[in-house]
């Protein structure tokens, strides 16, 4: 079952939920990790997020159909959930998380090349400078990164985990008419949680996860906001419009997390930071802005 269009209100609302939620999700990772094993932490918030959203669709249980549906819900749950958190999250150990965002944020470049294969979307050449334009600004925004070197592992991972993000959500919009949207989303994520949770106990040790206060906020802030929430949203602008023009937008949550940074991880804003958020609304506007020649 596909998303019915939004309208236009309802996109912006969605939209700004999501770049917040999204944005603000980089840093609080960050800290969560000084308190857990990276794989643990990214099969926990997910397990926790996944088991929400399935208390919100057991009154659809009906559309759920899971013998005919199965598959398409674990192959979304290994592109979008296990592949994207799972590298996201092991490869900001070895990497500043600006650099790192960076690379990942060469997604909507990847999702709108995707989308112009697979989905049918125009392609022109406005779009795509568009979408090399946000991934500039990302990159100048996050240069000061590269003071904390250079790993080869963090750049792979990073790489990865972008080509998952854009191939999963390609699927995804591929497939909305043939699964029910909500469903898709909770059992990809319950499915990510529980293939996450139960690698990252075989490789990891509970032990080492310290249950501060402040550890547990931060995670069940991220499952229920980022995780539950977040995916939703996503995944319901995504049925409802272009995949490539939602993907524009997240070039703001790279935004979002260095603001966060600056007010709340003592960071400084430098002219690399401005000079990015230009190139972003650049790249936002020459994605979405009509053109009469297309």
């Amino acid at each position: 079952m596909s998303d019915a269009s939004l309208s236009r209100k309802q996109t912006l609302f969605y939209l700004v939920f999501l770049i917040l939620m999204w944005g603000i999700n980089w840093p609080l990772s960050k800290y969560a990790l000084e308190f857990t094993p990276p794989i643990l932490f990214a099969g926990l918030r997910t397990l926790i997020g996944g088991a929400l959203l399935i208390m919100i669709a057991l009154p659809r249980w009906r559309q759920l159909r899971l013998r005919e549906t199965w598959l398409y819900y674990v192959l979304s749950a290994f592109l979008s959930i296990v592949f994207y958190y799972g590298f996201q999250t092991v490869g900001l150990q070895y990497m500043p998380a600006g650099l790192f965002s960076a690379i990942v944020f060469l997604q909507p470049v990847l999702l709108g090349l995707f989308a112009w294969i697979w989905l049918g979307e125009r392609m022109y050449p406005r779009k795509m400078v568009g979408l090399l334009l946000g991934f500039g600004g990302v990159a100048a925004m996050s240069i000061g990164g590269l003071e904390g070197g250079i790993s080869v592992i963090g750049i792979l991972l990073a790489l990865a985990s972008a080509l998952s993000w854009a191939l999963g959500t390609v699927y995804i919009k591929r497939q909305a008419a043939k699964v029910d949207s909500l469903w898709m989303t909770a059992m990809q994520i319950i499915i990510g949680g529980i293939v996450m949770t139960a690698y990252g106990s075989s490789v990891e040790s509970w032990s080492e996860v310290r249950w501060t206060s402040a550890f547990v906020y931060d995670t069940l802030f991220i499952s229920v906001f980022v995780i539950a929430l977040g995916w939703l949203v996503y995944f319901k602008l995504i049925g409802s419009g272009e995949a490539s023009k939602v993907g524009s937008f997240t070039f703001l949550i790279p935004v979002v997390s260095i603001i966060c940074s600056i007010l709340f991880l003592n960071e400084h804003l430098t002219i690399n930071l401005v000079a990015g958020m230009i190139l972003i609304v650049g790249s936002i506007l020459l994605v979405n802005v009509r053109s009469r020649q297309v």
